[in-house]
């Protein structure tokens, strides 16, 4: 699992017209090449009088899966374009799809180019770009009188604390970076005088705006 990485929000869209052609992007993040297609397959069926439906996407931790598509624009004008926005800004597990309703003027290759990547970037941008942190949750059980100095020192850290149970002794559930799961436990055995027991549990992402 990568320690931390960036992808798209759920899903949105934007749209922008270029001489009088409008191009709508739809910006939707995947975990399987199925999920890819079937989220091009969906927009093709909403936009299915549309001129174009071209599309690309980016899958797996180290971008195993790249396929892109023109749809019938000319060869490396549309597909290749959205895709390389997704590597430029190394957009993990991130579908698009830009739809093209023709509006009577040509653009010439360089200008379809222009248009797709810039209609994906301003989706993208509207959809909102998060970095996923693999966290370790980590439980640090303790004796009631050690209750607040540790919460306070945890929380004075910017530790997240997910839960605090009060049982026969107090256990904290704390979401700590992968990487620095060694030092949190030794940061933990020193505030504490080596009177908690650390106990790991789960890995989980959480998302943070980027």
């Amino acid at each position: 699992m990568l320690e931390r990485y960036y992808t798209v929000e759920l899903e949105g869209e934007d749209e922008v017209v270029i001489q009088k052609s409008r191009f709508i992007g739809h910006v939707r993040r995947v975990e399987s090449e199925e999920a890819a297609q079937a989220f091009i397959q969906e927009i093709k069926k909403i936009h299915h009088s549309a001129s174009h439906n071209c599309s690309a996407y980016m899958i797996g931790e180290h971008n195993e899966i790249q396929k892109a598509n023109d749809d019938g624009e000319p060869s490396g004008t549309a597909g290749v374009p959205i895709l390389e926005v997704l590597k430029k800004r190394d957009l993990k597990d991130t579908a698009i799809v830009i739809t093209r309703y023709f509006g009577g003027t040509k653009l010439g290759a360089g200008g379809l180019i222009r248009a797709y990547s810039s209609t994906t970037s301003q989706a993208i941008d509207t959809t909102g770009v998060v970095e996923r942190i693999l966290m370790q949750v980590v439980q640090i059980t303790v004796a009631y009188p050690l209750l607040g100095k540790v919460e306070n020192e945890l929380r004075n850290a910017n530790y997240r604390i997910e839960k605090i149970d009060y049982l026969e002794s107090v256990t904290f559930t704390v979401l700590v970076e992968v990487a620095n799961v060694d030092a949190f436990k030794e940061w933990i055995t020193n505030l504490t005088s080596d009177k908690a027991v650390s106990t790991l549990g789960e890995k989980k992402y959480i998302e943070t705006k980027a």
